[in-house]
């Protein structure tokens, strides 16, 4: 592990004696980065759900944050693509990408099941034939790259231009590809995600159950990206990241934690979309036993970046004290250093 960063899910309430509001929530994910910041912690990133009281239209939230801190990245895990318009996507984050001195890593991907049934219908994206819309969100995100890479996607007015001349959509931000990532709960997703050329956000979940860990499991699907990877020759060095929830427990005030440790304290198996999946673990413990578990990990190992699960809906205090407690006693260990020269720009294969 090179560089760690939060992840947060950006739950919010209608009442306020449950937890924060849409506000609330906006404003403390905020506090939170900047604190993070200050931190030399590496990156902040959100999840994106529609049609329920989480985090959704990252891109205000990002700017906000980017505009009021110095060097922490910030992101998404991940912009469900079956909701997003392409080419307007891919305007909003070159605009987001200059003006935070490329310190952005946007994880995309089909997503995850929402509330909502067949939701991006509503939103007006129709002619999925696949009831999970996997065909819809692939078939954009190829357009959004596209868009990215520059591509002249649109027929000019010859009365402007003459004939025959094409424009791209603008702003555009080079090199902005190599800044995007694609959320993979498989390997053969992450095999295919190296053959697009965009890092790897390993998912917090793998659609399999074989009674590997998750960390196996993800640690094989790593492999089988990077071998991918370097057989396409894309000629840059991408990242990777997988996400885990981590609890140090440093003295009597971390103590809560612990109540989490009989329930989440192994890895579990669930159904999702119709598929048997390995759903992680949550790492409670003294620093000493949480650097042994992680160094067992095989995944984290493989990983160059590691993104903390924290529970946002607690507030700014506690969920600073949990990164202040994993950069101090922890994340050291690992082989990470505080962030003081800005974002990650990705590392050596293998």
């Amino acid at each position: 592990m090179k560089a760690f960063g939060f992840l947060s899910f950006g739950h919010y309430a209608s009442d306020p004696r449950q937890g924060p509001d849409a506000k609330g929530m906006l404003t403390d994910a905020l506090e939170i980065a900047r604190g993070a910041d200050e931190l030399g912690v590496n990156g902040a990133y959100f999840r994106v759900h529609h049609f329920a009281r989480q985090a959704a239209a990252p891109v205000p939230l990002l700017a906000a944050i980017a505009g009021s801190t110095k060097r922490i990245e910030v992101g998404t895990g991940v912009i469900d693509m079956r909701y997003e318009n392409p080419l307007h996507l891919a305007e909003e984050l070159a605009a987001l990408d200059l003006l935070s001195d490329q310190r952005i890593a946007i994880g995309v991907s089909r997503g995850s099941p929402e509330p909502a049934l067949r939701g991006w219908e509503a939103f007006g994206y129709t002619g999925s034939t696949d009831p999970r819309g996997a065909d819809i969100a692939r078939n954009k995100f190829d357009l959004f790259l596209r868009a990215v890479d520059g591509e002249r996607l649109a027929e000019a007015d010859p009365r402007q231009f003459g004939p025959g001349q094409r424009l791209r959509v603008e702003p555009h931000s080079p090199g902005l590809r190599q800044r995007l990532w694609w959320g993979a709960g498989t390997r053969e997703t992450a095999v295919w995600a190296a053959r697009h050329g965009v890092n790897l956000m390993s998912s917090t979940l793998v659609t399999e159950a074989t009674g590997q860990t998750l960390g196996d499991l993800q640690a094989e699907q790593i492999d089988r990206y990077r071998e991918a990877f370097a057989a396409a020759g894309h000629g840059w060095t991408p990242r990777v990241s997988v996400s885990r929830s981590v609890f140090p427990i440093v003295d009597a005030e971390d103590a809560m934690w612990l109540q989490l440790r009989r329930a989440e304290g192994s890895d579990q198996i669930g159904v999702i979309d119709g598929f048997r999946s390995t759903f992680g673990r949550s790492f409670i413990g003294e620093p000493d036993e949480l650097i042994d578990q992680l160094r067992e990990d095989a995944a984290v190992m493989a990983a160059d970046t590691l993104m903390l699960t924290i529970p946002s809906q607690l507030g700014p205090e506690p969920n600073l004290r949990i990164l202040s407690n994993f950069a101090e006693h922890v994340a050291p260990a690992l082989g990470w250093q505080p962030n003081t020269q800005g974002p990650v720009t990705g590392y050596p294969l293998g």
